[in-house]
C-alpha cells in the first residue's frame, strides 16, 4: 500500500531504525527506514478532502482484504500485521467552530495459541 506524501508532515521526528542492508549497494541512501516493533512513529498530515478521502478507501479495501497493511513514503515504511476487533470511534463537537472526529484503531495481531485443556 502506498502512503502518503511525507513532506506535508510536521517536525515530528520518527523513531525509526534503517532496514538491514548490505551496505555496498549503492543506492542505500534511498531505500526507505523501516520502522520497527518496539519503537514509536506517529506523524500528521494536513491534506484536502479528496486525498484524505483516496487514502480512506485504499485503507478500507485493505482491512477487507487481509490482516496485514503497509503504509509508506519515500522516507519510511511500517508494516502492520493487525488483529480483531478493530475499533472505530466517532466524536462530533458541534457547539463553537462544529467539527467531526473520525479514529479507527487497529490491534496488534497476536500469534499465541491458547494452552491445552487437560
Amino acid at each position: 500500500m502506498t502512503g502518503l506524501d511525507d513532506a506535508s508532515a510536521g517536525d515530528s521526528s520518527p523513531a525509526v531504525e534503517p532496514e538491514d542492508r548490505d551496505d555496498s549497494s549503492p543506492d542505500v541512501e534511498s531505500d526507505p527506514t523501516l520502522v520497527r516493533s518496539g519503537r514509536n512513529f506517529e506523524r500528521e498530515y494536513r491534506l484536502d478532502a479528496s486525498e484524505a478521502g483516496s487514502f480512506l478507501v485504499e485503507l478500507g479495501e485493505k482491512l477487507g482484504e487481509g490482516d496485514e497493511l503497509r503504509l509508506a513514503t519515500d522516507e519510511w515504511e511500517l508494516p502492520f500485521a493487525f488483529g480483531e476487533p478493530v475499533e472505530l470511534e466517532i466524536d462530533f463537537e458541534g457547539t463553537g467552530e462544529s467539527k467531526l472526529e473520525i479514529e479507527v484503531e487497529l490491534p496488534g495481531r497476536t500469534d499465541d495459541t491458547a494452552p491445552d485443556v487437560r
